[in-house]
């Protein structure tokens, strides 16, 4: 009985809906989360909720303070600023999806490979990371830009190489740990393939460790990304980045305060729920405290 016990309490523990819950429990994964989504929904409904076109040009409204017809004022040609923060966030998001997934795509594998294959693929893979990693973060990405030529897709694909380290290495200290316990000893003398134990043993255990870590680069890449656009070698004009937005409006700090706050404001709230929610999320996963 004490057995069936204990197991039915692991497995109430493993499942999503207790991860919800201890989430919905935590202060900071519920600030980070509620603004989260309401970036989803509005990204998911920009035309509908955008008051105006965030590309229509008005320079006879140009640098207009925030009213009633233009909730946060207007932009150096009269675009509606409302408008272009609505629309921007498909575009932190995209930043972050795509940035991201390179990111942790390449890490897992070379992660995997590396801490659950052979020691040859080990080294290659290791001295590969060490030899990124060698580069400061912010050269590699300016260098790779500058290599492919400046575009929000450019920026995305340079930010996406540049954190493939950080997850192959996160990955492969896992994947050395786990290939040690008993359960894979057990699994591999029944007669698991390496692909098997790597695919159905190692990968599994890697998920917690992985999704504090997402949440926690994610941010750093969708940052790095607006600062590319502040150089101008991200996001082009008349796209509706936030990055793009504030170096545009910046020359207009002290007179027209509202279009550099906007962009500004905007980046910052996104920012800092992804950080409440990594928060949150190292506090529901961490295995010390279930």
């Amino acid at each position: 009985m004490p057995a069936v016990e204990a197991s039915a309490s692991r497995h109430r523990r493993g499942g999503w809906r207790w991860v919800l819950r201890r989430l919905l429990r935590n202060p900071s994964a519920r600030i980070g989360g509620g603004i989260l989504l309401l970036i989803l929904f509005c990204a998911a409904f920009a035309p509908w909720i955008a008051p105006h076109d965030p590309l229509a040009v008005n320079t006879l409204g140009r640098l207009k303070p925030p009213s009633a017809v233009n909730w946060l004022g207007t932009d150096e040609v009269g675009r509606d600023l409302a408008s272009r923060l609505i629309f921007g966030t498909r575009y932190f998001l995209l930043i972050c999806l795509i940035a991201a997934s390179i990111s942790a795509g390449f890490g897992i594998v070379l992660g995997l490979v590396a801490g659950a294959g052979s020691a040859l693929a080990d080294t290659i893979i290791m001295r590969f990371t060490d030899m990124l990693l060698a580069f400061p973060y912010i050269l590699l990405v300016l260098a790779i830009v500058a290599i492919l030529g400046p575009s929000l897709w450019t920026a995305m694909a340079a930010v996406g190489v540049a954190g493939i380290p950080g997850y192959a290495r996160l990955i492969r200290s896992v994947a050395l740990t786990v290939k040690r316990e008993e359960y894979v000893e057990a699994a591999r003398a029944l007669g698991a393939s390496e692909a098997q134990i790597i695919i159905g043993t190692v990968l599994p255990n890697t998920i917690s460790p992985l999704v504090v870590y997402l949440s926690y680069a994610t941010p750093i890449a969708a940052l790095s990304a607006a600062a590319l656009s502040f150089l101008g070698l991200g996001a082009q004009p008349p796209t509706p980045e936030w990055g793009a937005m504030l170096v545009n409006s910046r020359s207009f700090l002290f007179t027209a305060w509202w279009a550099v706050a906007a962009p500004g404001l905007a980046i910052f709230v996104a920012i800092f729920s992804m950080n409440l929610l990594g928060n949150g999320l190292r506090d529901v996963l961490d295995p010390r405290d279930v």
